[in-house]
């Protein structure tokens, strides 16, 4: 019985820190790390996605897309209190990313929104997406699915 809840206790510990397990990408300045998504019900319409985005140079940049086929639709969402409401809406100019800031896409802040899903999102399956930049371009990134309900990845 304690092998068996110390296995579990494993199990679940493992599941969320997975996420920071994912692959850093580099596309001129900017260091993209941290991707990760969560797994989703069978009947969920929608998902968030979630990395951080580090801009090495002397210029900014923004997000100004993201593309990927596991949805009918993709943006760019941030999340904000409104008289004391909060409230989720695209970001339709992007996201700007200035010299030497670091920004975190993660749950209750920005975000992507992936909306129309075609199928549910699988724990541990690599969801693939191209980040679209004003000024670097476009670069393919893999998002892992972490458990459903699973915390961010630890820094």
């Amino acid at each position: 019985m304690i092998a068996r809840r110390l296995i579990l206790a494993a199990a679940i510990t493992a599941s969320a820190f997975a996420p920071a397990w994912a692959q850093n990408y580099k596309l001129g300045s900017l260091e993209i790390s941290q991707p990760w998504t969560r797994a989703t019900p069978a009947t969920a319409q929608s998902a968030g996605g979630f990395l951080t985005v580090t801009n090495k140079g002397t210029t900014p940049d923004r997000l100004i897309a993201v593309r990927s086929a596991v949805s009918a639709k993709v943006e760019v969402h941030e999340v904000r209190m409104e008289n004391n409401v909060m409230k989720m809406r695209e970001l339709e100019k992007g996201l700007e990313i200035a010299p030497g800031a670091t920004v975190m896409l993660k749950p209750g802040g920005y975000h992507i929104m992936f909306m129309g899903l075609k199928a549910p999102i699988a724990k541990d399956s690599e969801i693939p997406v191209t980040l679209v930049f004003e000024k670097a371009g476009s670069i393919d990134i893999a998002l892992k699915a972490a458990a459903i309900g699973a915390a961010a990845p630890m820094h």
